[in-house]
């Protein structure tokens, strides 16, 4: 099976948003970023992934097998890592591994306790008293020891220092080191994802805006801050207009070269199209 998570036309009405026939795939070993403004429908996204509501339409798929469908062994196989994170707050590093154990059959306290000690994590005091990037720590260090072959997180690296943000890609890296792995992460911060992931999906207004492998959509798009009624209209994707004259989001390939544009970020990107307008 070619995608460890398909997402089919998913759809989910809440009062006057809709989330409208949402599909993209996590293709096996690959990492994929899920980037967009807040109440975009990440969230939602996410929240589908896990079973926690119910959709109006559409199909998630776990290596080929309806959500629905999944036993137990096979919902094992997904670790999962969400923003606020829910931790026993009375036990300590050595209890949890023990509440764990009786929690996951393929639970190895081997591999958790390597990561709790590389991402140096007192064993003897209660997780209730971590900072909330050491329980960010212990969440990823737990999703890792239950044999998960799928990676899903929310808002992993957000609220952390440039330190704690960067042991925490290294795992990621590590853990992708297998082909047969993958990763959904879904984060507002895109320089982060840009270092990380294979593949980006945007989500805008409850659809699917932008999608495709980050590196070729780094390529091309640019950003051009000239003239932009010199522009070919085609060319341009969105234009943010400020007090001192506009910006525009262009097609590269579009552009001749003399009139020069500057590269692009999967935060221009999403900037554009939230605060920017069609020409």
């Amino acid at each position: 099976m070619k995608n460890k998570i398909e997402i089919k036309n998913l759809t989910k009405h809440y009062g006057g948003f809709t989330f409208d026939n949402v599909s993209f795939s996590v293709p096996r070993g690959s990492v994929v970023g899920l980037i967009g403004e807040n109440g975009a429908g990440k969230s939602t996204i996410i929240k589908s992934l896990l079973g926690v509501i119910n959709t109006d339409g559409g199909e998630i798929l776990f290596d080929g097998v309806p959500l629905g469908r999944l036993g137990k062994n096979q919902r094992q196989l997904t670790g999962v890592v969400l923003d606020d994170v829910s931790l026993p707050s009375a036990v300590n590093l050595r209890e949890l591994n023990t509440v764990m154990k009786n929690m996951f059959s393929r639970w190895d306290e081997q591999t958790f306790f390597a990561l709790t000690e590389r991402f140096r994590l007192p064993r003897d005091k209660k997780t209730g008293e971590f900072s909330k990037g050491m329980k960010m720590k212990t969440a990823i260090a737990a999703a890792l020891s239950h044999g998960a072959e799928t990676l899903i997180l929310d808002e992993p690296t957000s609220g952390l220092d440039p330190v704690a943000r960067d042991e925490i890609l290294d795992i990621l890296y590590d853990f992708m080191q297998n082909s047969g792995h993958a990763v959904l992460i879904s984060s507002h911060i895109t320089s982060d994802l840009e270092k990380l992931c294979d593949y980006v999906v945007f989500i805008h207004g409850g659809k699917v805006a932008v999608s495709g492998e980050k590196d070729a959509l780094l390529e091309e798009y640019a950003v051009y801050g000239g003239n932009i009624s010199d522009l070919d209209p085609a060319a341009v994707v969105r234009v943010r207009r400020r007090n001192y004259g506009a910006d525009a989001l262009v097609k590269r390939s579009m552009i001749p070269p003399s009139f020069g544009t500057e590269k692009t970020t999967l935060e221009d990107i999403m900037l554009f199209f939230v605060k920017g307008e069609k020409l």
